[in-house]
């Protein structure tokens, strides 16, 4: 791990030297490049670095220790060593976890796809709060969020809605999203005041460049035809809505949120792309996944991974034994909390499995 360490660090100088060269300042995009490596180093670099001093420090107080030349300088020396010894074993599982290999898909873009289940127009009304939950966590983070399609219930549900969110590392956060979510609460329409269970299912997808899945144009039907629901004065008049299936697949995607036909074939071209890649991946890991069940699961979507109890105002993620009693201000986008403790769930596991590999 050290000589890993020794040689990142060789590389983050290699790489300030870069930064200040004449040619690499003009060169836009590989000082965009060099300028992105130098960000993923740099808390690694940094807590090597204090690892390194902390370490340093102890091998000192324990030499004043063993000299016992001055009883108070050496009393001194035991209590500082109590601080720095836990400091110096935290910072070393912090260097491990830093260390992993990265899922080169968490800094992409994602699609995220919400549909109502189980619980008729109260599931539908719940898909509507899910979809401003993470349009709000959108906006707090600075991520673009881009309307694909969506099917309403006319009394502000949703069936089905699917968005793009567009910013740095929304798919490395986002894809702890994906399964089933469970809200517990009255609904409006209940006169007898009884609580009622309904569900909403949430997917997340990394969206996919072209190069990095081929589609045959062959394999695809494609059907324009006229917009439906609120919008400007072309709805319902001009065919630009899209709907392409991939015959092979059965899959079908489809967009009438753009005013434009070709606006709209791009964005479904987005989502199709995406959701042949998941499937893809997802056969190319069944093996794997039937062998050894994940703590932070991804690929099981009929496992109920979120609890969103109104009377007890508590939402609790049940993959890591979270409960948190600020219902509001999770649906109000405040997801940080749930989201970094998935990420460090995740993270720890992945650990245990390099260990038990080795």
């Amino acid at each position: 791990m050290f000589e890993n360490l020794e040689k990142l660090i060789e590389r983050f100088e290699e790489i300030n030297e870069e930064l200040i060269k004449p040619e690499v300042i003009s060169d836009q995009q590989k000082l965009i490049k060099l300028t992105k490596e130098r960000s993923e180093l740099e808390e690694i670099v940094k807590t090597y670095k204090r690892y390194m001093e902390v370490k340093k420090n102890i091998e000192g107080n324990k030499e004043i220790i063993f000299s016992k030349v001055d009883p108070e300088l050496v009393e001194l020396a035991k209590m500082e060593l109590d601080e720095l010894e836990p400091e110096l074993e935290s910072l070393e599982e912090k260097l491990k976890m830093l260390l992993l290999p990265k899922d080169p898909e968490d800094s992409k873009n994602c699609i995220v796809e919400i549909r109502a289940g189980t619980g008729g127009e109260e599931a539908a009304l719940f898909a509507a709060d899910l979809f401003r939950m993470y349009s709000r966590y959108a906006e707090k983070r600075g991520w673009k969020l881009d309307l694909i399609d969506m099917n309403n219930t006319g009394i502000g549900g949703f069936k089905e809605v699917i968005f793009m969110l567009t910013g740095d590392g929304a798919y490395g956060d986002m894809k702890f999203e994906s399964g089933v979510h469970r809200v517990q609460r009255v609904p409006k329409t209940e006169a007898s005041g009884r609580i009622h269970t309904s569900a909403a299912s949430v997917v997340v997808l990394p969206e996919v460049e072209e190069v990095e899945i081929e589609i045959n144009p062959n394999d695809l039907r494609i059907d324009i035809f006229r917009s439906g629901g609120a919008g400007g004065q072309n709805v319902n008049k001009v065919e630009t809505a899209v709907r392409i299936t991939h015959i092979p697949t059965g899959i079908v995607v489809q967009c009438q949120d753009e005013r434009s036909q070709m606006q709209n074939r791009i964005k479904a071209m987005k989502v199709l792309r995406a959701r042949l890649f998941d499937l893809q991946k997802e056969q190319q890991n069944r093996e794997i996944a039937e062998q050894r069940r994940s703590m932070v699961k991804r690929g099981d979507r009929s496992d109920k991974i979120r609890t969103y109890n109104f009377p007890q105002n508590r939402v609790s993620d049940h993959r890591i034994g979270l409960t948190l009693y600020n219902l509001s201000d999770i649906l109000d986008g405040n997801l940080d909390e749930f989201i970094e403790k998935l990420k460090l769930a995740d993270r720890t596991e992945k650990l245990n499995q390099s260990f038990q590999t080795t």
